[in-house]
């Protein structure tokens, strides 16, 4: 089973992801914010993270540039989720995939699964 990490401050999100992904046959963990998610991964790593751009505390840029600088955690996929086009992104918060909100379902799935290897199954 392929663990998920969803990080988003909006709880509304993280639980529509939770369910949905869940429903799918992932195991889904949840933060709040970037520092709470390297909480997260410390105890069990994710094979993909959904992060969201903006968030309180430790938002998605800084989180990303935690991660690419730990040579044990920078392959782990990041897809990132914002309202903001991938275009003002800052030149050191470069993504493997982006998600512009709000997306649909179908998307959503179907970029878990390309970043994952294969069709949005576990």
């Amino acid at each position: 089973m392929k663990t998920l990490l969803v990080v988003d401050d909006e709880v509304g999100i993280t639980e529509a992801l939770n369910d949905l992904l869940s429903e799918e046959g992932f195991h889904v963990l949840v933060a709040s914010n970037g520092k709470e998610a390297l909480e997260r991964i410390a105890g069990r790593r994710p094979d993909l993270i959904l992060l969201d751009y903006m968030m309180p505390v430790m938002d998605g840029r800084e989180l990303l540039n935690a991660l690419q600088g730990d040579s044990m955690l920078r392959d782990i996929p990041v897809l990132m989720m914002s309202a903001i086009p991938r275009s003002s992104l800052p030149r050191d918060c470069q993504p493997r995939a982006f998600l512009r909100k709000p997306f649909t379902i179908d998307r959503l799935l179907l970029e878990v699964g390309r970043l994952l290897g294969g069709p949005a199954k576990p």
